[in-house]
């Protein structure tokens, strides 16, 4: 090599480097966290609703979810942590007042559907937004901090007033990040299963153990009343006269006749071939 009037190569070109790592374009992931549902991957539609994590979803996917939890292959991964609709928050969001985007306009173009109602800025990424989880309002962070400094600024404890519908809401506990970084969300998830830690054991609803000294309480038709009394007692009567007229034509029996059915002490006797296989009252 070398010497011949070609060219040399070099280390670039005898040695193979390893080709570095794809890295996904953070405008599109962007993009996806801001414009489309977390779970079905389809754009945001009203009713849209948020978890205690700060992802956003499309409502009906959540209930898709809850009803089916196989409906989403990667739904366990994505939204596990929501086991009910009192997991999730109905966000109440500001629409944009700017005419939307040409349909031939590139996708980073797109016109965000939501603005903040106090600073007007769209809810595309570019800016951090929160929401209240005592009335779903959202803001942006810095708008929202504006708002709030401009009222008493003693403890954080202090019940603040949401400038849009003017709930009380805790400026500490009540303030919930849309999409936050992961070192924010992974804050989140600990306080979130921190605060379900502290939740109340659900009652389970068990049937009173009915006892003779505890007896069950009358069903609907044992408290219904009973036949009329006159026809109850005529009743009787018919059966009474039945027994005592029984107990006359047994009187009035044969001691063959009884032998045949059983013995004077009473006892049961042995069947015989002319009582064999047959049914009788007597027996």
């Amino acid at each position: 090599m070398g010497n011949d009037g070609g060219s040399i190569p070099d280390r670039r070109d005898l040695v193979r480097n390893k080709p570095k790592a794809e890295q996904a374009d953070k405008a599109n992931q962007t993009r996806a966290r801001w414009f489309f549902c977390a779970l079905s991957k389809r754009k945001l539609q009203e009713p849209i609703v948020s978890c205690a994590l700060g992802k956003l979803y499309n409502k009906d996917s959540i209930i898709e979810y809850l009803l089916d939890k196989s409906a989403y292959g990667d739904g366990e991964r994505i939204c596990g942590h929501i086991r009910s609709l009192k997991d999730v928050k109905t966000l109440t969001l500001t629409p944009n007042p700017a005419p939307p985007a040409p349909e031939n306009a590139a996708p980073s173009a797109e016109r965000a559907h939501f603005v903040c109602p106090l600073t007007l800025k769209e809810m595309n990424g570019l800016q951090p937004f929160v929401y209240i989880s005592t009335c779903g309002c959202t803001f942006t962070q810095a708008g929202l901090k504006t708002v709030s400094s401009t009222q008493s600024k003693e403890a954080e404890t202090q019940l603040d007033v949401c400038p849009q519908c003017a709930k009380k809401y805790s400026r500490a506990d009540d303030i919930v990040a849309l999409n936050p970084s992961q070192e924010e969300e992974d804050d989140m998830r600990a306080n979130m299963e921190r605060r379900r830690l502290l939740e109340p054991p659900k009652k389970s609803k068990k049937r009173k153990n009915t006892t003779p000294e505890d007896p069950e309480p009358p069903s609907k038709k044992q408290a219904l009343p009973g036949m009329n009394p006159t026809i109850a007692a005529a009743s009787r009567a018919v059966v009474s006269g039945l027994a005592m007229e029984e107990a006359k034509r047994k009187a009035g029996m044969s001691d063959a006749v009884k032998s045949l059915y059983g013995s004077a002490d009473g006892k049961k006797r042995k069947e015989t071939f002319m009582t064999m296989g047959t049914f009788t009252r007597y027996a």
